[in-house]
């Protein structure tokens, strides 16, 4: 009876008789060939400036860049699992032509090079700018949170470091006293053994004190620079692993972890600028999104629309000097509520109290004026009722939320006045139309980097994490063109015509 079932082929267990390219085996309309012609197109002069013609023949530039860019559009992002694909798979053999780089070789390139993987980013959006796949007539901001290459584990608060330094510094001191009695005290003190013990616990506390004192100064740095003037507390923390990531929180989950802050083309979701944050909250994030664009464009957008993540008024006061139209969702405290003012249940927020920029006041749904009490270095102002007014007000159950029964209060900044604009700008119908469609330009494209697998970053420090996020926006970006090329939206003179469909 036949066997139902295929045999193996001839050549299985024989060479051929003729001798084959491998890469034959790939199907002709693999995208490998387009992505290495893409790549062809990427400027590697200024990184190749960095070599010598001294000593041995280092891989080229361009092919690094594009094994690790093709890796990451693979959703490959280890650099022992890159090596390794470089030898088990056709299509990475095909990028890497042949070539095999150790994952030493790839991973210090990813670490070293971060300014130059930003210049490969911005080739790629000019490059899809001169495809026509971005026109920068709508973009989208936005910001997503990915973990940094260390743990909660590897942190000490602000007092516990004091605390630690303080007695490893007791110890050494201790053991270095100990230790120049050592000499003559040797046979009475170790007898039969080396006398060396001593030293070795005072390098390893030697060395422990150091990485305490280097946690410290960094820590003391940062909130110099972010509280000028003000006094530690000792609840901050700061990571030994990497001394520049914060810890951030995401749905109940805190962690130490980067922002990274990308703007979308509203045309086919191409990243036309993108930057690494250390905030938390992206209430200080456009202006360097801004300018970020500017450097990889040129030009601004036309028009721009944000959540209300960026609703603040340093964000407002950017965007107002900028010739950009913006979309910025009000937040929900200024947002007008959908219930009316009569509801019994409904508590009053800010938006029912009216704004007077000629006084500098509020005045309350029942009448009462709020005047400025307050107002601190970066701006915020708090402004008061009387306690009296708000004593015999009809709407004190919904408006006074005081235990100590004093009057409202209503925090803002300097920029209300932009706050109140934009707030009766969102309130048309066609600037909710225009903000309506953000949920489809810049938040697919967060998720389809997450589901390709990247969720946090391999190298540690700002800059090296800037140049790999670079790496993962550029992979995007490639991925983008090369859908367009291969679904016939677009022809560029480059491209493989096996990848590229009749009409």
């Amino acid at each position: 009876m036949t066997i139902p079932f295929k045999s193996r082929p001839v050549e299985f267990h024989q060479h051929q008789l003729f001798p084959s390219n491998i890469f034959d085996l790939l199907s002709q309309d693999h995208e490998c060939y387009l992505y290495a012609e893409l790549f062809e197109q990427l400027d590697t002069a200024r990184v190749e400036s960095l070599y010598s013609i001294k000593g041995q023949h280092a891989y080229h530039p361009r092919l690094i860049v594009s094994i690790l860019i093709y890796a990451y559009s693979r959703g490959v992002f280890s650099s022992r699992q890159i090596e390794r694909r470089c030898r088990e798979d056709l299509s990475f053999m095909f990028i890497a032509q042949m070539n095999c780089p150790n994952f030493r070789v790839l991973s210090d390139f990813r670490k070293n090079h971060g300014p130059f993987f930003q210049d490969c980013f911005k080739q790629t959006v000019k490059l899809a700018m001169e495809l026509k796949l971005a026109s920068l007539g709508h973009i989208s901001l936005d910001g997503s949170k990915f973990k940094a290459d260390t743990s909660k584990h590897k942190a000490m608060s602000y007092g516990r470091l004091k605390e630690k330094e303080q007695a490893l510094c007791a110890e050494i001191n201790a053991l270095i006293e100990q230790a120049n009695r050592c000499d003559s005290e040797e046979d009475q003190a170790y007898r039969d053994k080396t006398g060396y013990e001593i030293p070795e616990d005072l390098q390893f506390k030697q060395d422990r004190l150091a990485k305490i004192q280097a946690a410290k100064q960094a820590l003391e740095a940062r909130e110099a620079q972010l509280n000028p003037g003000k006094a530690i507390d000792d609840g901050k923390q700061i990571s030994f692993a990497d001394t520049e990531a914060r810890i951030m929180g995401k749905k109940g989950a805190f962690e130490y972890s980067y922002n990274g802050q990308i703007s979308v083309d509203a045309d086919h979701q191409i990243i036309v600028g993108q930057h690494i944050s250390q905030h938390a909250n992206d209430k200080q994030e456009v202006e360097p999104a801004l300018q970020a664009l500017q450097e990889t464009t040129d030009q601004m957008p036309d028009r721009i629309s944000l959540d209300n993540g960026y609703f603040s008024g340093n964000n407002l006061q950017v965007l107002e000097q900028q010739p950009v139209d913006a979309y910025v969702a009000t937040d929900k405290g200024e947002k007008p509520p959908k219930t009316p003012l009569g509801d019994s249940e409904r508590k009053l927020v800010k938006a029912d109290f009216i704004y007077d920029e000629a006084t500098n006041t509020f005045t309350c749904p029942g009448g009462q004026t709020l005047t400025q009490i307050s107002e601190s270095k970066d701006g915020s102002r708090v402004y008061q009722g009387r306690a009296d007014a708000c004593a015999e007000c009809l709407f004190k159950p919904r408006c006074c939320q005081s235990e100590k029964d004093q009057a409202r209060t209503l925090s803002t900044d300097d920029k209300e006045v932009l706050r109140q604009n934009m707030n009766r700008k969102m309130q048309t119908p066609a600037a909710q139309a225009t903000y309506k469609q953000r949920k489809v330009i810049v938040e697919p494209v967060f998720g389809q980097i997450k589901n390709s697998g990247f969720r946090g970053f391999s190298v540690r420090g700002k800059e090296k994490v800037a140049g790999e996020f670079s790496i993962v926006c550029a992979a995007h970006n490639f991925k983008k063109i090369a859908k367009a090329i291969v679904t016939g939206f677009i022809r560029p003179e480059f491209g493989n015509s096996a990848t590229q469909p009749t009409i």
